[in-house]
């Protein structure tokens, strides 16, 4: 339902336009949230019928059209509720969610958005629903019921952010698509926000071609265009063009690459056997307490590995800038930005949902279950990052102008 896919400050604000004084007016609005989801269900359900959406008749194949409603009163776990269920013109129009006659909807409401949010295949879908409710549904219908969610994927997607942001990390995950008969590689673009309370939010999902710092920019300028007006600490992976894409829009940033994706990128040249050795001498140089200390460090690796693998050296002496950022702040910031741990974790949880899909039909279908497995994972995100008021005390030092504490 609705409410379930609100995050915790929209919740507030719900409760707070609401004005709540008892539980009975939580369970009376709760109660209208489920009727219009009820509602939409059944339209979703008409539409697949006839094969064609409300407004959209010049997609009309058939000689049967919609013919008003019938009022119809069902029980509820939030009461009794009163719907409109359609009607079609030929009396060809059988409904699944609220079948005819049927008048208690208990536990059906949200059975296709849940499990659809939970990575279940449309196949599995349609078997759970048969079942457990005797209920047959076609993939279209289930397609038609999950679209309803697709305005509040741009409501969320458009909605107005925070000024400023104290960490920002940038990250893609990729995903193979069918697109015109082809399946592209595609990849979703997401960006968390860390604000000056310390609370972590995904700022949106973006579909695009294989990631790149052009389509970068583009997003940068959404959230610029969003009201995001500063970023202290942008943190992203070693995406040639990234930096730029970034000063573009944000010039004061400071840039942090992921010490974890120079690494991965290091022992891409380094044959098996050398690989532990490489690793634990590349250890010293970012876990140096200075970044003075950290170049000695390199200075060394070069003189151990610098003949076999010169590329590795020259690597980190073109990215130094950008690595070595964190060097400039306390332990408390360095342990958040050193490396896209935080993204990364967001994207197990993502993964967890979409490995069942090794091809998305579409990029729509694709978004979908990202948005669904985002809302989830926002609910679990319920505290401030650790340590964040020593951090931000830290960070008024750093930037007292562009940090003003409240």
């Amino acid at each position: 339902m609705t409410h379930k896919f609100w995050t915790k400050q929209e919740l507030r604000q719900f409760v707070k336009e609401h004005n709540f004084t008892s539980p009975e007016q939580i369970q009376t609005t709760l109660k209208e949230l489920f009727k219009d989801v009820l509602q939409e269900a059944l339209e979703a359900e008409l539409d697949t019928q006839l094969g064609y959406d409300r407004y959209d008749g010049k997609n009309k194949q058939t000689k049967n059209s919609r013919n008003g409603y019938t009022k119809k009163t069902v029980s509820s776990e939030y009461g009794d509720v009163e719907i409109q269920v359609p009607r079609d013109r030929l009396g060809e129009f059988n409904p699944v969610v609220v079948k005819k006659h049927q008048t208690n909807v208990t536990g059906i409401e949200d059975q296709i958005i849940a499990l659809y949010a939970k990575g279940v295949s449309t196949r599995d879908i349609q078997d759970h629903l048969e079942n457990l409710y005797g209920v047959e549904v076609s993939p279209t219908l289930i397609s038609n019921v999950t679209n309803k969610i697709v305005p509040l994927i741009k409501d969320w997607q458009n909605r107005p952010l925070q000024s400023v942001y104290a960490v920002v990390f940038l990250d893609a995950i990729h995903f193979k698509v069918k697109q015109e008969g082809h399946i592209v590689n595609k990849a979703a673009y997401m960006v968390i926000g860390i604000d000056l309370d310390g609370n972590k939010d995904v700022l949106g999902i973006w579909i695009g071609e294989n990631e790149s710092a052009k389509f970068w920019l583009t997003v940068l300028n959404e959230l610029k265009n969003r009201g995001v007006q500063d970023i202290l600490i942008t943190c992203v992976d070693n995406l040639t063009g990234f930096s730029q894409a970034i000063a573009a829009c944000y010039p004061q940033t400071d840039i942090q690459k992921c010490i974890i994706h120079q690494i991965r990128n290091s022992i891409r040249y380094v044959s098996y056997k050398d690989i532990k050795k490489v690793t634990a001498d590349l250890k010293p140089i970012y876990k140096a307490a200075t970044e003075e200390a950290a170049q000695l460090e390199l200075e060394r690796f070069e003189a151990i590995w610098g003949d076999k693998y010169p590329l590795i050296v020259r690597s980190w002496q073109q990215n130094w800038g950008e690595l070595a950022t964190f060097f400039h702040y306390p332990p408390e910031l360095r342990k958040l930005i050193y490396t896209t741990n935080m993204i990364e974790s967001y994207h197990r949880q993502l993964r967890k949902v979409t490995k069942g899909k090794s091809i998305f039909p579409t990029d729509e279908s694709l978004l979908k279950m990202l948005y669904l497995a985002t809302m989830d994972v926002l609910r679990k995100w319920t505290g401030r990052v650790q340590n964040w008021g020593q951090i931000l005390l830290q960070l008024t030092v750093y930037f007292p102008e562009r940090v003003q504490v409240r």
